[in-house]
């Protein structure tokens, strides 16, 4: 479904990320793990567009992306969650989702009320659907910034799922989650893929990372050093050496 070839990125001398290969196949959860700088948040923005490539080409169900602005990309079935929070603070859960919904026909109303009007009974069941999911259906007339930093958490992947992707990029969604919690979004994320959406993971909490992955790459100063399933990742001493010896931070 996605495949990176030789992709690079560089800001000024810095090789964030520097001659990547990846492929990751429809219907898996693909984990993307390494210390800290090590260039994964820079790979999903290239993947979704906030970035340029230096070099390299990303491939999207076999189509390229590369000169492709961010929400095309996102009309194509790339959604993401971001590492820091980014929701719009001062409207409703319920508003969040409404405005990130990304169906054929709600890109053909292209006015705000031919929107509301004429998608407002389909609009409604997809975002009771995602609040439901969520465990956020209690909190749907509450502003986000009111939010705790969990049900938040929750909100932005509700979000991303309201624009119907076919691949979801997760970026350290169990940041500041207590276990219960990681355990709820790992019981999530094992739901989406028997949906069939493709997953790209990115995560520090290496339980859940081993728990619900299917295959994992690890990159170190923005290139892969290993790739396998999880079993071969736990066993690779490259990436024990990586995470214990001081790797890039």
């Amino acid at each position: 479904m996605l495949e990176l070839k030789g992709v690079t990125r560089h800001f000024g001398g810095v090789r964030a990320v520097d001659g990547l290969d990846l492929l990751v196949p429809e219907g898996c959860i693909f984990g993307l793990i390494g210390p800290n700088g090590s260039g994964k948040s820079t790979t999903v923005n290239l993947i979704t567009g906030l970035f340029p490539l230096t070099a390299g080409t990303i491939l999207f169900r076999g189509e390229r992306l590369d000169d492709l602005p961010t929400h095309r990309r996102l009309q194509k079935g790339i959604a993401r969650t971001f590492q820091n929070i980014r929701l719009f603070g001062r409207l409703t859960v319920w508003q969040n989702l409404w405005v990130a919904q990304n169906s054929p026909e709600d890109r053909a109303r292209r006015s705000f009320f031919a929107r509301w009007l004429g998608g407002r009974r389909r609009a409604r069941d997809e975002i009771a659907h995602l609040l439901e999911f969520s465990g956020l259906a209690h909190k749907a007339d509450e502003f986000a910034a009111n939010l705790s930093f969990g049900e938040q958490r929750r909100l932005e992947l509700a979000r991303a799922l309201a624009a119907r992707p076919r691949l979801l990029l997760l970026d350290e969604p169990a940041a500041g989650m207590n276990s219960e919690e990681i355990g709820q979004l790992r019981e999530r994320i094992l739901a989406l893929r028997a949906r069939g959406i493709t997953i790209l993971l990115i995560e520090h909490v290496m339980e859940l990372v081993m728990g619900v992955t299917d295959r994992i790459a690890v990159l170190n100063f923005g290139q892969k050093i290993a790739e396998g399933s999880p079993a071969e990742i736990q066993a690779d001493p490259v990436v024990r050496k990586a995470y214990l010896g001081g790797g890039a931070t």
